[in-house]
């Protein structure tokens, strides 16, 4: 899932929310800076993560030192763009109060896909959780505290 330009505003074009629908959501740090290498880090994004819970259930996710994958579905009348910018700003907010970080936390946008009917969600969990041990972080996933999954 390569983007030419993620920080282009036709990230936007033709994106619609829809109620009750399950979505694959990326988001980078901005310059690709890995603000989250540690786990008290890590651990505010996650905490961001659950204060989305009126808007979104979250069905699986993994934090990376410079991007999130969030597997989530979208309750109703919740907005997808309204609810990724929510975590985003209380993640940004608390790590500006908490590490004083004068710079931007996170890349403009972020990109989705809308799992359709006939993808297995518990394989998209699966490649989602194991994104650590792809990216040489850790030998299995049991040794990365940044995760988790409905299912588990």
């Amino acid at each position: 899932m390569t983007l030419a330009n993620p920080s282009s505003h036709s990230l936007r074009t033709g994106r619609r929310s829809e109620a009750q629908r399950i979505y694959l959501i990326t988001i980078k740090t901005h310059r690709r800076i890995p603000f989250f290498n540690d786990l008290a880090t890590g651990r505010i994004l996650i905490q961001a993560l659950q204060q989305t819970s009126g808007a979104a259930d979250t069905l699986c996710f993994v934090v990376m030192p410079d991007h999130l994958h969030w597997l989530m579905q979208l309750k109703e009348e919740a907005g997808l763009s309204a609810t990724v910018q929510k975590a985003k700003s209380i993640t940004t907010r608390k790590l500006h109060v908490r590490h004083q970080h004068p710079e931007q936390i996170w890349q403009r946008g972020f990109h989705d896909r809308a799992l359709r009917s006939e993808d297995d969600i518990k394989s998209v969990a699966r490649y989602i959780i194991a994104n650590p041990v792809r990216a040489g972080l850790v030998r299995s996933v049991v040794d990365y505290s940044l995760w988790d999954a409905a299912w588990v």
